[in-house]
């Protein structure tokens, strides 16, 4: 499923409680991380739940780079899941011109995730972002 396929699924689904379970089952379907990679090294700060994310750049020009992820709660895999289908397989310039926000206004998530989520998710964001200008950098 492609982001925009997400996006035109939410706005058949009027009720809440189906854009839930939308996002759980995007959760998933996501294969998760073998228990070696659930380190601190690859947790995602700042997330109530834990998080991994552990990044993988192809050597090409330019790099693209790849994202495997886990979490502990369900919407927030769910989450997790939304935000490798925007960045994962992308080059380092096409992750940092996304208009995350602007998608999650389209999901209407904004409105719908409590505060501790929205912090976890802008983390998760801000993690994957200096991954990408981390390989710019390089």
């Amino acid at each position: 499923m492609t982001i925009d396929q997400l996006i035109d699924d939410f706005e058949i689904l009027d009720d809440w409680e189906d854009r839930y379970q939308e996002i759980i089952d995007l959760g998933k379907k996501i294969p998760g991380l073998i228990d070696e990679k659930k380190t601190d090294a690859y947790r995602v700060k700042g997330c109530v739940s834990q998080v991994w994310l552990v990044p993988h750049v192809q050597e090409s020009s330019p790099p693209v780079i790849s994202f495997d992820a886990d979490s502990d709660a369900h919407i927030v895999k769910g989450l997790v899941a939304i935000l490798l289908m925007i960045y994962s397989g992308k080059t380092a310039r096409e992750i940092l011109d996304v208009d995350i926000e602007g998608i999650f206004t389209k999901l209407d998530l904004t409105s719908h995730l409590s505060p501790s989520r929205s912090n976890g998710f802008h983390a998760m964001v801000a993690r994957i972002r200096s991954i990408a200008e981390g390989s710019l950098a390089a």
